[in-house]
């Protein structure tokens, strides 16, 4: 009887050893194009492209191995991997909508995933996007037109870290025949399923937690099976959209310590969000984890556990003295991405006010004094006495 791993921390570090020679770690397949012994086997081939191996714009042996595995981690049906989060976000939002359309999003939408939907799917194909709060489901109620076509939810959302009922979206949605795509970066598959909830389309930044080691960019969507061919065979290989096979290979390695990376991070998580949250030059911490988070149950009813990007409000609007709490951090890097290994320290504000415009800026809900903090692996003791020390310089 063969032995069918049921625990996911199994199923994520196992992998057949006889289709590789023995070899513990499946290989890169580092290749352009495949080889068939004759005409039949090319014809059968090009009949089912979103199955066969035929060129690496295509299907790869070594990006299928890892789209398996992301599928069976989030409860989809199938996975496609992309070169890039915003690759996977441009992609999933095209396969739904098509021109005169509208969209419905939030407010405090991911920069460029906003970009998106206003200055380039707008001009070019009159698709309108109503951004609402998205705090209540009335929100989303009010906001339905006759040509809505799409909700596109994020959970945690960005900067703020705001929470939509994720199943109550869901069920409207699908009462208009709405599709709906959810951003899941922040909790990754491992402490939110939204597939299970209702769903369409699930999307990761796998630059993030699932890579978590800062050495790749990549993306993913993952979904049922009719949606996920479908896009292949649309939006990714006419977009050209291919995640390169080294990649791939180094996701798969990620996704070996995802598990045990996660609960470490969780822990440092929570130990420096209740420091912040006591410390008295900090005015509030965003981090629904806490108590104190005004939509804390509903993350405990959606979310299994939390990941390690939080945020916190300086208690001074002066520019210099949030400059210098920034400039002091020494453990904490300073840079734009997270979900990596190291802790990194940004204030979204740097970016958004050169991003998006006075109205978009405003609907995020930051300011000037917004600190966003990635925790990572390190001690967490040595990260607090870092916040400790920049804080005390204000």
């Amino acid at each position: 009887m063969v032995l069918k791993a049921k625990k996911i921390e199994t199923q994520l570090t196992h992998d057949s050893c006889k289709k590789y020679e023995g070899a513990v770690v499946p290989p890169i397949f580092q290749n352009s194009l495949f080889t068939f012994e004759d005409w039949d086997a090319v014809d059968r081939a090009f009949d089912q492209p979103d199955k066969s191996f035929i060129y690496s714009r295509g299907k790869n042996p070594t990006v299928s191995i890892v789209e398996e595995k992301l599928a069976t981690l989030s409860g989809a049906e199938k996975a496609q991997l992309f070169p890039s989060g915003m690759a996977a976000i441009s992609a999933a939002i095209l396969y739904c909508v098509n021109s005169g359309d509208h969209v419905i999003s939030l407010k405090n939408l991911y920069g460029p995933s906003n970009n998106f939907l206003t200055n380039y799917l707008k001009p070019k194909y009159n698709i309108d996007t109503t951004f609402v709060q998205g705090d209540s489901i009335d929100d989303f109620k009010k906001a339905i037109k006759p040509n809505t076509r799409l909700i596109y939810l994020e959970s945690p959302s960005t900067a703020v870290f705001s929470l939509q009922d994720i199943e109550a979206v869901s069920k409207l949605a699908k009462s208009k025949e709405i599709k709906t795509i959810i951003d899941n970066t922040w909790a990754t598959p491992l402490y939110q399923k939204p597939l299970l909830m209702g769903i369409d389309i699930e999307i990761h930044s796998c630059s993030k937690y699932l890579g978590g080691h800062s050495d790749i960019v990549a993306g993913v969507l993952m979904g049922k099976a009719e949606i996920i061919d479908s896009i292949f065979k649309r939006e990714y290989a006419w977009l050209g959209a291919k995640i390169a096979p080294i990649e791939a290979w180094l996701l798969l390695r990620s996704l070996r310590t995802l598990v045990i990376r996660m609960e470490r991070h969780q822990a440092n998580a929570f130990k420096i969000a209740k420091f912040l949250e006591n410390h008295p030059k900090i005015k509030f911490v965003r981090f629904p984890g806490l108590k104190s988070f005004p939509q804390y149950e509903l993350g405990k009813r959606q979310m299994t556990g939390y990941s390690s990007l939080m945020s916190f409000q300086l208690k001074t609007e002066d520019i210099e003295k949030v400059k210098t709490f920034f400039n002091c951090l020494q453990l904490f890097h300073k840079g734009v991405s997270w979900g990596g290994f190291e802790s990194m320290v940004y204030a979204p504000a740097i970016a958004y006010i050169k991003e998006l415009n006075a109205k978009q800026f405003e609907n995020m809900g930051i300011s000037i004094n917004d600190i966003r903090i990635s925790v990572g692996l390190e001690n967490a003791d040595d990260l607090i006495v870092d916040l400790e020390n920049a804080l005390n310089k204000i």
